[in-house]
């Protein structure tokens, strides 16, 4: 077989298993969300990334966990934070400090339900390499 002839086939057979599987959940996108990073550096098997992130209003950031920790602070608007559960579990106004719990069992969205943008400073101290977020389907919440 030349070099390469199997990928025509195996691109098939993924397409396939993509469209074909039943009941296969879909992370939920973030909407009205921007991000620019304000500092990165990596040290001692870490990576330490600060962003200003903007969430207009009706934004969500989607369901999702973060691998590290994170730490944030409110410098205009309204954040409403939610649990897996559906609950909310915090409602955060300038000024307010905001940490969050890392790994799988810790996923959660943050929304904008206010009129104006909401704009927090974000600080993430993650394993080198790994993602800031990883992207959840919505574990059964109504309101998406």
């Amino acid at each position: 077989m030349k070099p390469l002839q199997w990928l025509p086939a195996a691109m098939s057979v993924a397409i396939a298993t993509a469209v074909l599987v039943p009941g296969t959940a879909h992370a939920t996108p973030a909407a009205g969300v921007e991000g620019i990073v304000m500092s990165q550096a990596t040290l001692n098997g870490k990576d330490y990334i600060s962003r200003e992130i903007t969430i207009a209003p009706g934004g969500t950031t989607g369901w999702h966990y973060h691998p590290g920790q994170l730490f944030g602070v409110i410098k205009q608007g309204t954040l409403t934070h939610y649990e897996g559960d559906c609950s909310v579990d915090g409602v955060y106004n300038p000024g307010d400090a905001i940490t969050e719990r890392s790994g799988t069992g810790y996923v959660h969205e943050g929304r904008n339900e206010g009129s104006v943008p909401l704009v927090m400073w974000v600080l993430y101290i993650d394993p080198a390499g790994s993602p800031m977020a990883v992207d959840m389907p919505n574990p059964g919440c109504p309101f998406e």
